[in-house]
């Protein structure tokens, strides 16, 4: 099922199964996807890396996620574009941005617990019956729909995440992710990113310290590492080319930089099937 509004606005509401599993990369311009896995051991290819999806976990991507199926079952997916509802615009009620969009390197996964599972799948139903309504408050039902849909999901994430630090830690980590996405291929150091924040590097890194996954330093590199892949096994690009694009002045320091993140050089990543 798909909306499309008088604007180019867009929410697409499907099942993905083994004889459509097309409809996974019919992705445009600003589109962001959220799949719900309805059963266990469904593999997908997520930049390269496999990934192993069980029965209600919900994972969710951007435009720019490579994703190929190696074996599924039964997916929902419900996905949008910005003109339809803007994360960013819409951040004070939602929360996501940073979290489940827009979060540097990370791939953002949730569970549903068994005693939440009931109001997903009365949400669920009560979108799929708007989808095929047609009045004047479609678009505006269908919103609402997905404002709350991204609620669920935020306060589960926050909660299985289990993060350690009070909301003013978590707002900045969630807007150093944001940043680093926007920035990371001209800005490299946590000091450049703590002066866009307005706050001092050793506020970064005591706040990071808390979280006691990753250093701030370690996002950075691992979005910069990220982005050379997706450049390396899905564009023609020379080495060269994809150095300068994320900011190394010359070919030997992104050999080195890529070889210390992965374990391989960037010729020989190229070349991987």
């Amino acid at each position: 099922m798909k909306f499309v509004g008088k604007t180019d606005e867009h929410l697409i509401l499907d099942i993905i199964e083994s004889q459509n599993v097309h409809i996974i990369n019919e992705v445009d311009e600003n589109d962001l996807t959220i799949l719900w896995f309805e059963s266990n051991n469904n593999k997908l290819l997520i930049d390269g890396n496999e990934k192993v999806f069980n029965q209600n976990e919900i994972v969710f991507l951007t435009e720019f996620h490579k994703v190929k199926i190696e074996t599924i079952n039964r997916i929902r997916v419900v996905r949008f574009n910005r003109p339809f509802y803007c994360v960013l615009d819409h951040d004070a009620e939602v929360g996501c941005k940073g979290i489940l969009f827009f979060g540097a390197s990370q791939l953002p996964i949730i569970k549903i617990p068994i005693n939440e599972l009931e109001q997903f799948e009365i949400l669920w139903k009560m979108f799929s019956i708007e989808m095929t309504s047609n009045d004047h408050l479609q678009i505006d039902m269908l919103q609402m729909m997905l404002k709350r849909y991204l609620i669920l999901c935020t306060r589960l994430f926050k909660l299985q995440a289990n993060y350690p630090i009070e909301k003013i830690e978590l707002d900045v980590v969630r807007e150093f992710n944001f940043l680093v996405e926007q920035h990371f291929k001209t800005k490299h150091s946590v000091a450049d990113y703590a002066n866009l924040l307005n706050k001092s590097p050793k506020t970064i890194f005591n706040i990071f310290s808390k979280i006691g996954t990753k250093t701030a330093l370690q996002y950075i590199q691992e979005r910069r590492t990220l982005e050379a892949k997706r450049l390396l096994r899905y564009t023609d690009k020379q080495i060269q080319e994809i150095a300068y694009e994320i900011g190394f002045d010359d070919i030997q320091a992104f050999s080195r930089f890529f070889k210390n993140q992965t374990g391989i050089s960037p010729s020989s990543f190229k070349v991987l099937d």
